[in-house]
């Protein structure tokens, strides 16, 4: 039996989303979506960065939930702790995690000042996880188990008594199941396998 993937329970957004606001002639872009890895926040930002590449600055922050929370936000030029850090705060009072936001700037000729900045960086990102919704999302191992057919109808009583789910199955010389089970749960219905 291996251990396909595992996904500790979070809450998230519910769908991407950018929108935006004009104050004192700067036009703030914010984009928001779900990144599951750090490297999912990456291409993220670089996408953003790459659409808004004519852009003053495109600051970011993500949250990225493992067996410890990955957190990274910049400045992107703007003056220190001006943009990243309001963007996660954003992100922290909604406690959401694998999400990353971007927020650019077209700089309109008025300076914001830092409280200026904080409060339109950190009021956009806002918005954003607002606008964009927010979702808990189930914890669940995926488990691929290889069994005799003697030992089948155990497995899938098992299977049964822990409210799993059979993705797949697949049936040759032996059995072949795919089954997903609360994170919870997982350790409990393994050592129940082995039984």
């Amino acid at each position: 039996m291996d251990i396909l993937e595992m996904n500790d329970e979070y809450r998230t957004v519910k769908r991407p989303v950018t929108i935006e606001c004009k104050i004192k002639r700067s036009l703030f872009i914010a984009s928001v979506q779900e990144t599951i890895t750090e490297d999912d926040a990456k291409e993220f930002i670089q996408s953003v960065s790459q659409e808004h590449r004519n852009a003053s600055h495109n600051c970011y922050a993500y949250r990225i939930r493992g067996s410890q929370d990955i957190v990274y936000y910049s400045d992107a030029g703007e003056p220190s702790g001006s943009a990243g850090r309001p963007i996660y705060g954003a992100i922290q009072k909604h406690d959401v995690t694998n999400v990353t936001i971007v927020v650019t700037r077209y700089f309109g000729g008025t300076k914001l000042g830092i409280r200026g900045l904080i409060e339109a960086y950190g009021g956009i990102s806002d918005e954003a996880i607002q606008a964009a919704g927010i979702v808990t999302k189930t914890v669940m191992d995926v488990l691929r188990i290889t069994c005799e057919y003697p030992e089948l109808d155990k497995i899938l009583s098992l299977i049964a008594r822990f409210n799993a789910e059979v993705r797949k199955t697949e049936y040759t010389d032996k059995a072949f199941l795919e089954v997903a089970i609360r994170q919870s749960l997982s350790g409990e219905f393994c050592e129940s396998l082995q039984k």
